[in-house]
């Protein structure tokens, strides 16, 4: 009889990950619905045993470096578990890397990232160099000659593994690098150098601190030319079939993220090519880091539904003190909270993928509005990922510290969002450039968020305190991370109340606006109909 197992929480597997109403109505407002029948057939796959399984394998099979064949010849190759490309197969054939760019149709870019949300909740490391290759098409097409060469094969929906020319590939993956051990953020204290050759290419000598998916294809380099720091296709494999000259020093040992290879690079005399001009390096390679920041919203949103389906999933299969865990009062409210603060991220995130939509088909006031709230999302959104990882996990006591749960790895993945492509300071910082260098961001920001005016006393009084907080220009360097704090938050509340069910949006401005604000998960006002905020997330309950 010591054996027996009772009260223990059935797998959470075989389900939809993607019937989350908050995503659907989002695919919908975006005119993206087109894709519900593909997002619900790779939601399904998502919330499998089979893909839950790849998930778990990748992540305790991590990558391994082979720098050398067994006979002494320089391979530089990254070998992964089979796991790993079961997962990136599936990502490919749904175009997470690059199907906007392929057919640009209403709300592809919307529809792109519903389905990179879906599947980043079945193992999030796989997902770097699916947003590298997204991300860098938007660079390449500073070079029109560079693009209509690369942009087929980045385009492919075939997942082709494997270092061989591009010419003999049915698909290619782009990576990055960008910084250096004495730089990191400040990019253009950069020392690799770009000498130019007579053949129009360029030959790159230095070192980079962190090459993000060094397994790809091609990936975008910074470097200093003669005309100053400038950005270069380099790819990995040479069309006479040598390997080019970039060497593998050693892949990253990381909190997290561990199915992904992250590694250290030298260059010598490796050939790349100038995207864009000489010495507008940073301008060129801009909008790739905006689309990757893009994707760092949509992971942190994901791994808060993530984080929220797993403990709802428990507490209402788990009894304690004579009921169900999500009968408790104060679980209910913990969960709510939880509940709220993934939906605020869903919703800013669809609204970001949305504008990038329009941005691109030259919409200038949603140009605006991106520049802007993709900053302050990026901080807020991506700051707030590990607490609610950590809240998510505790709600499943110490069965969550156990590896088995699969929260610890939630957990080890969540900070990385906030650090990718510029750490929270580098975020607030960017949005305060955003809005002195142009104003018309921020009129476009509180354009987008005065839609709700009205609506919610709280909100209104939020935004008002906002503003009045951009007028003190001397101290709003140090002040950089509040300012883009309560932009993030009221960018949120003016979406939840304008398309979320009365009681989240309630919530939300009750709890993140109001005067009783709390630091804590759990601490949601009396009055708040968590049952239902509960049942948003997926659970019905009695």
């Amino acid at each position: 009889m010591t054996h027996d197992v009772f009260n223990q929480v059935p797998p959470h597997a075989g389900h939809d990950v993607s019937a989350d109403p908050a995503l659907v109505e989002g695919l919908r407002r975006a005119s993206a619905d087109w894709a519900l029948g593909e997002l619900r057939g790779l939601g399904t796959l998502a919330g499998s045993p089979r893909a839950q399984e790849w998930g778990r394998l990748a992540n305790d099979n991590p990558p391994v470096l082979r720098t050398h064949d067994p006979y002494g010849h320089r391979v530089d190759e990254v070998e992964f578990h089979p796991a790993w490309h079961d997962l990136m197969a599936v990502a490919v054939e749904h175009g997470l890397h690059a199907a906007p760019w392929a057919a640009a149709r209403p709300g592809a870019h919307v529809a792109r990232a519903a389905k990179f949300y879906v599947w980043s909740q079945v193992e999030a490391g796989h997902g770097c160099p699916i947003s590298m290759t997204y991300a860098s098409v938007a660079a390449l097409r500073h070079s029109p000659a560079l693009a209509a060469e690369w942009e087929p094969l980045l385009e492919s929906r075939s997942y082709d593994f494997g270092l061989r020319p591009a010419s003999a590939k049915r698909g290619v993956l782009a990576g990055m690098a960008m910084t250096e051990k004495q730089g990191g953020s400040d990019v253009r204290a950069n020392t690799t150098t770009a000498e130019p050759l007579a053949d129009g290419t360029y030959a790159l000598t230095g070192h980079k601190w962190f090459n993000s998916a060094p397994m790809c294809d091609v990936f975008l380099v910074l470097a200093q030319a003669p005309g100053g720091l400038s950005c270069f296709l380099l790819p990995r494999v040479l069309p006479d079939g040598t390997r080019n000259a970039m060497r593998i020093m050693r892949l990253k040992d990381k909190l997290g993220n561990r199915s992904n290879a992250s590694a250290e690079v030298e260059y010598d005399r490796a050939i790349a090519h100038l995207v864009g001009e000489e010495g507008r390096g940073v301008r060129t390679i801009i909008e790739m880091v905006n689309m990757t920041r893009l994707d760092c919203v949509i992971g942190s949103a994901a791994g808060m539904r993530l984080g929220v389906t797993r403990a709802t999933h428990h507490a209402a299969h788990r009894t304690a003190f004579g009921r169900p865990l999500i009968d408790h009062p104060l679980m209910r409210n913990v969960l709510a909270d939880l509940t709220v603060e993934s939906e605020a991220a869903t919703a800013v995130m669809l609204r970001l993928a949305e504008a990038t939509d329009n941005a691109i088909r030259g919409v200038t006031t949603e140009s605006a509005l991106r520049r802007t709230a993709l900053a302050a999302a990026k901080y807020w959104v991506c700051k707030r990922a590990p607490a609610h990882a950590a809240e998510s996990l505790e709600c499943l006591g110490g069965n969550g510290y156990v590896e088995e749960s699969q929260m610890p790895r939630l957990f080890r993945e969540s900070p990385l969002n906030g650090i990718w492509e510029g750490s929270g300071n580098v975020a607030a910082l960017d949005l305060l450039r955003s809005i002195v260098k142009e104003p018309d961001n921020l009129d476009a920001f509180f354009g987008e968020v005065d839609q709700a005016k009205g609506a919610d006393v709280h909100l209104d009084t939020a935004v008002r305190e906002a503003k009045d907080s951009l007028a003190d220009p001397a101290t709003l360097e140090y002040r950089a991370r509040h300012v883009a704090e309560r932009l993030a938050l009221v960018l949120q509340a003016s979406l939840l109340v304008r398309y979320s069910p009365a009681p989240i949006a309630d919530a939300f401005c009750a709890s993140r606006l109001g005067p009783g604000r709390s630091l804590a998960y759990g601490n949601l006002p009396s009055g708040v109909d968590s049952g239902a905020i509960i049942e948003r997330a997926g659970v019905k309950i009695a």
